[in-house]
């Protein structure tokens, strides 16, 4: 184990050399003022404005500097924040809210309900954000300003959604000066400010960034282990891709948090008497290879079933996960209060059904690469991913099934991971077959109507079902939570069971492992993603 520390702590050292080389000015490890700390991640934000929030794994940076109106409790239940208390009208269309007095953005702009409203206006922009403003806000009619901290909030339907999205990062409030004065509002950014507990200074794009406490914060919600300002005077996250060169930082000392831990490197960091290591599933959506059913060959549901068929999915997932990932049997996350157990065990792993299936679907023939054809064409399916949304060795994941569907049934799996641009780009020409995608969204039916719905702003399945449309809206309307599970599981059986758009492959989980010294991580109790840095210290 020595001989590995060694090796990674070489690594760790060449990558925060390149870092420092950058220019970037250099702060203390820690300063008298309740210390510092540097944290390694596996991602780097594609932005750092909260309502174009779009990566799981960012969730963590943004309640750094963003607080939201509400907050969500251990059992799931909402919890006052920057809203004070909340009414809403006997037909669930009026919601009417009390703010907190005498809160500022880091700009010194006052925090009131017409700060609220502008949140609220630009969400709703035309080119903005479009999945929001027909999802978490499709039900969304206007924000009257009744008084300074006084907010009415009037929606077209009832939507059961709705306080969920004021507890996201969506729901993040942004100084509305900086709204309209930021150099990139897409981007954000130090000049995209919040009221939270840390304020964003220094951007190094590739590197790092750095926040400082924000010594007037006095409003954290009762869910936080503390009041006040945080117990950091400063943090610094530095972007480590490498999973060798995160774990390197942290067994030698340059950090004292990471995220996301690899497989093969739990066992290291777990018999380290120096290291604290903690885990947990993740809310919203499992992550999920949906197939693309608007042409060959997966419009016919044969070829879908026998994908799925020919994957012996649990020998793959201890392959590449070393016994660390939760199995998916449903696009709905294990954790989910609307998670459908009855699909456990129900499909997948049979290869002699997925040679009968695709027989049956006349692809016959064989190609001297041992690949199925069908009127002189091969049996191949595409998978394109955006490089800044794969994460969790989703890569080794894909040549782990492209080896089994080739094996086992013939299937030519190709994989793409491209720029973003290049992604959305094949995705709007429909040169794909498999879309990958998990979603972290705390209410499970935010990922469902964005990627299922036939209007769903990331339908990528380009398939419809009126029933799934219909379950969908009356899911929506009501908060009775018995009754969205129930419409919820109908959903789940018909995308899993009877249309078998979708394969299901492990349920996302989020790592940190830490110097004992390190008091307060841990995981926000509804999206299982780590909570921000406001309650961590370290110990004396």
């Amino acid at each position: 184990m020595k001989h590995l520390r060694r090796t990674l702590a070489l690594l760790v050292a060449a990558s925060l050399a390149v870092t420092a080389c950058g220019g970037a000015p250099r702060e203390t490890a820690a300063t008298a003022d309740g210390g510092g700390l540097t944290w390694a991640v596996e991602t780097q934000p594609i932005t750092f404005n909260p309502h174009l929030w779009a990566q799981n794994k960012a969730r963590l940076l943004v309640w750094n500097q963003f607080d939201a109106l509400l907050a969500r409790g251990e059992d799931g239940s909402f919890k006052p924040w920057l809203a004070t208390s909340w009414e809403t009208s006997a037909d669930g269309r009026t919601y009417t809210f009390h703010l907190r007095d005498g809160v500022r953005f880091h700009d010194g702009e006052t925090f009131d309900a017409a700060a609220v409203k502008a949140n609220l206006d630009q969400l709703r922009a035309p080119g903005y954000n479009p999945a929001v403003a027909s999802i978490q806000l499709g039900s969304f009619d206007r924000a009257e300003v009744v008084s300074p901290t006084e907010l009415r909030i009037r929606l077209k339907r009832p939507d059961a959604l709705f306080l969920d999205f004021l507890a996201s990062p969506y729901g993040g409030q942004v100084s509305p000066k900086s709204l309209k004065t930021a150099k990139n509002l897409k981007a954000g950014g130090p000049d995209l400010v919040g009221t939270g507990p840390f304020i964003l200074d220094r951007y190094v794009q590739g590197q790092e960034v750095h926040y400082r406490r924000n010594p007037a914060y006095a409003w954290a919600p009762s869910t936080a282990r503390h009041q006040g300002p945080a117990h950091l005077a400063e943090i610094t996250y530095r972007f480590l891709p490498e999973a060798a060169v995160r774990v390197g930082a942290l067994t030698s000392g340059q950090a004292q948090v990471i995220e996301g831990v690899p497989a093969t490197e739990v066992d290291l960091v777990k018999k380290d008497p120096g290291l604290a290591y903690q885990t947990a599933l993740n809310s919203g959506s499992a992550f999920t290879y949906y197939f693309n059913t608007g042409h060959p060959p997966f419009d016919d549901v044969r070829v879908r079933r026998a994908f799925r068929e020919a994957v012996d999915l649990d020998a793959v997932l201890a392959s590449v996960y070393r016994g660390q990932a939760t199995r998916a049997w449903s696009v709905v996350g294990r954790t989910s209060p609307f998670y459908d157990a009855t699909l456990e065990h129900t499909y997948g792993g049979d290869p002699a059904k997925a040679n009968a299936l695709l027989d049956q679907a006349g692809w016959t023939g064989r190609d001297a690469q041992g690949f199925r054809t069908k009127d002189g064409r091969r049996l191949t399916v595409r998978s394109v991913s955006a490089a800044p949304f794969v994460r969790e060795r989703r890569e080794i994941l894909a040549q782990a099934v492209q080896a089994q569907v080739k094996q086992n049934a013939g299937i030519d799996f190709q994989i793409k991971i491209v720029d973003q641009g290049s992604a959305q780009q094949a995705w709007d020409r429909d040169e794909y077959e498999v879309f990958e995608n998990s979603r972290g969204d705390t209410d499970a039916g935010a990922a469902l109507s964005l990627i299922l719905a036939k209007q769903g702003p990331i339908n990528r399945t380009r398939f419809s079902d009126a029933s799934i449309d219909t379950w969908l809206a009356r899911a929506s309307a009501t908060s009775d939570t018995k009754a969205r599970a129930a419409l919820y599981a109908r959903i789940q059986r018909a995308v899993v069971t009877e249309h078998a758009t979708a394969f299901p492959i492990y349920v996302p989980a989020d790592q940190i492992a830490a110097s004992r010294s390190v008091e307060g991580l841990g995981f926000d109790p509804v999206s299982g993603t780590p909570r921000s840095a406001y309650d961590v210290r370290i110990a004396p």
